[in-house]
This record gives structure tokens, C-alpha cells and sequence, in this order.
């Protein structure tokens, strides 16, 4: 079952195409990884799919919904951890988390924020205001709180940043389980080490355009090629072949 449906998507903003022409579908239980350089259209293809900006032409859909016609739909039934966002300043995580549960209408909601202070080892923060956590902190409360309704499709951009290496294999662990599950995952990310150990299927973006689309094990060239290599070797062949066709 394909649960995000893309179309000939593009985006434009003035004379530039964030994405171009884009087609693709990502199935239930994937866990799929959009890697590409600064630019590439990575977080534009996210925001659109979230229906937090819309596309210039083209369409896109998830769990059958259209991101144009009923994005506050979609919202209620994805987690998002957005590159560049914090929980609000004046909140405690665990009246952040509290705010969360009651918009989502989640059910024994002090059960599950504790669950998750526990999980991010944030107990001691308790009392303390979200502007005076550290940065990795309050990525600890954007994951619990893209968490905590347990909902079937996760968007996550960049959701490693700030956070330690033994908090890395903690959430790299618990997203694995969610994959075991079923759970489908969009994930964007520059931490290609750790993407390697997750997705099951990959595509890459470059200038708006995407220049592959496969597992990481078909698109290695030799048994030892790691995705960092694969990476690199395919934004630079893809830039070399642009070169040449502006050079015609």
C-alpha cells in the first residue's frame, strides 16, 4: 500500500525551482531517506508533504488525502520533528508535552509524558522552562512530541541534530522497532552514517531533481561502498553531467 503519492511535483519560488517534476511513491513499513546537498530540495519536499507550503504544480498525497485539500487532516496523522523548531520558550517539557496531548485528544496523557521523560532522561528537567534547556534537550521534546501519539508516519528532518551518540543508538533503536511495526518513515538527513544503518530505501536530491532512487544495496557499485561513497559519487556525477549539458 503506497501511503505518499508525489506527481510531477514542482515548487518555484520567483525564477528558481526548489523541486522539479518530482515522482514517487513510498510504501507502508519503509523507512525512506532523502539525502542530497544544502539546496537540493530535501525540507521543501517535506514541508509540502506536511502541508505547510504548496506546491507551484504537480500533486502529492498522503494516506489517500491531497496535501492541498486537507492538510489539517494529514497533521493529525503524522509525527513531524521540523529541522528548525523548538518547543515554545515559556513551557516546561512537560507542559509542552501536555499541549500536545491535548491537541491531539490523546488518551492517559500523563502516562505516556512520563513515559517519554523517562525515555529522554529529562526528569530532573522538570521545572526547568524550555529556552534554558540545552539544544539537545529540546530535541529530545520535538522527538517526544512528534512521539507520543504514536501515529503511523513520521517526517523527520533532521532528527539526530544535537543529540549525543548514546541518544543516537537510542532513538536509531526505537525508529527500527516503529519499522517492525510497520510504521513508515520520511526521513531527511546529512548524518549519512547513521541513515545507512536505517533505511531501507534511499533517493537522492540534487538542484531540485532526484538522481537515484533505489536501496542502498543496488546502488552500490562494489559490496563495500558505503552510502557516504554512493552519495558523493552520484552529486558528483549528476553535477559533472550538468556541466556538460549547459556546456552544449
Amino acid at each position: 500500500m503506497d501511503i505518499i503519492e508525489i506527481s510531477n511535483l514542482s515548487k518555484q519560488f520567483s525564477t528558481i525551482f526548489a523541486i522539479k517534476e518530482i515522482d514517487l511513491t513510498i510504501e507502508r513499513g519503509e523507512f525512506f531517506g532523502c539525502f542530497g546537498p544544502n539546496g537540493a530540495g530535501k525540507t521543501t519536499l517535506l514541508r509540502i508533504l506536511t502541508g505547510q507550503l504548496e506546491q507551484t504544480s504537480g500533486s502529492a498525497s498522503v494516506f489517500g488525502v491531497s496535501v492541498n485539500e486537507n492538510p489539517i487532516k494529514i497533521k493529525r496523522l503524522v509525527g513531524i520533528v521540523p529541522e528548525f523548531e523548538s518547543p515554545p520558550s515559556f513551557l516546561t517539557p512537560e507542559e509542552y508535552l501536555y499541549f500536545v496531548c491535548q491537541l491531539r485528544g490523546i488518551q492517559k496523557a500523563k502516562v505516556k509524558i512520563r513515559y517519554w521523560l523517562k525515555f529522554f532522561e529529562l526528569e530532573s528537567r522538570l521545572d526547568t522552562i524550555c529556552k534554558d534547556l540545552s539544544k539537545g534537550e529540546r530535541q529530545k521534546i520535538m522527538l517526544a512530541s512528534a512521539f507520543i501519539h504514536e501515529p503511523k508516519l513520521l517526517f523527520l528532518d533532521e532528527p539526530f541534530i544535537n543529540l549525543d551518540p548514546l541518544f543516537q543508538k537510542k532513538v536509531r533503536e526505537y525508529l527500527s522497532k516503529l519499522i517492525s511495526k510497520k510504521v513508515t518513515i520520511f526521513m531527511c538527513t546529512h548524518l549519512l552514517e547513521i541513515a545507512e544503518k536505517l533505511c531501507s530505501r534511499i533517493a537522492i536530491l540534487n538542484k531540485g531533481t532526484i538522481v537515484a532512487d533505489d536501496s542502498i544495496d543496488n546502488l552500490k557499485q562494489n559490496p563495500s561502498e558505503s552510502l557516504d561513497q554512493i552519495f558523493y559519487r552520484l552529486v558528483k556525477d549528476d553535477k559533472k553531467m550538468l556541466r556538460n549539458k549547459n556546456n552544449d
